[in-house]
């Protein structure tokens, strides 16, 4: 009796040990690294948003959908100067118009991107309930 006790809590354990690593990690994975990402384009507007009376001073950007399909862990992403806004007479081109626009987003991303892997983790906790309960 003891070992079929033992044996059922080691399949417990590698079921919920499979539910966690193949399906949830790349999941995971690709919620962590769009959030990664988020926080880069964050700190890059604010950095804009901070130069925006620096004189010469060139919005900085990621292609946010390029760097998410191609970035790998760890890396940071690829910034580059934004053409097509219009420069000061001073040579700076930091729209705060934009800026605000993009911070905005950045919100909107970074609640979406947040709940989604707080429903990942509720869906481990139903299963893991629902295996307590049967």
């Amino acid at each position: 009796m003891a070992l079929i006790v033992l044996m059922l809590i080691g399949a417990i354990c590698w079921l919920l040990t499979c539910i966690v690593k193949c399906v949830l990690d790349p999941i995971n994975t690709r919620i962590e690294h769009y959030m990664d990402l988020l926080a880069a384009r964050q700190k890059l507007v604010a950095s804009n948003i901070a130069n925006a009376d620096t004189p010469g001073y060139k919005t900085k950007d990621i292609d946010f959908q390029f760097e998410y399909a191609s970035l790998t862990k760890g890396d940071a992403p690829n910034t580059y100067e934004v053409d097509g806004l219009a420069t000061k007479n001073d040579g700076n081109n930091v729209s705060m118009d934009r800026e605000a626009r993009l911070l905005a987003e950045n919100s909107i991303r970074f609640n979406i991107a947040s709940n989604l892997a707080r429903s990942q983790l509720s869906l481990v906790k139903a299963a893991i309930d629902e295996d307590k309960s049967g």
